[in-house]
């Protein structure tokens, strides 16, 4: 059954029952995909800097990250080793 047959079948019963009609299927969808949008910004703004940059390293996000990574901990004199 697909989203449009689903929303007949309860649009009917709201119908027998006397209640209110659901919404059509992705009437919210531009909401809830600027939304999601949002938290992830926010989210990215109360994290922790330094885990935002270990987390894109290890997810292998951008290249530049994992030299990036090497430098900031080279001017502290830690060294991290090299991974082929």
């Amino acid at each position: 059954m697909n989203a449009a047959q689903q929303h007949l079948l309860d649009t009917y019963r709201a119908a027998r029952r006397g209640e209110a009609a659901p919404p059509a299927p992705g009437t919210h969808t531009v909401r809830t995909a600027h939304e999601i949008q949002q938290w992830r910004r926010f989210q990215a703004v109360v994290t922790d800097p330094d885990s935002r940059l270990r987390g894109r390293a290890r997810r292998g996000g951008r290249p530049g990250i994992v030299a990036l990574l090497r430098r900031l901990t080279a001017r502290s004199g830690q060294r991290t080793p090299r991974t082929p």
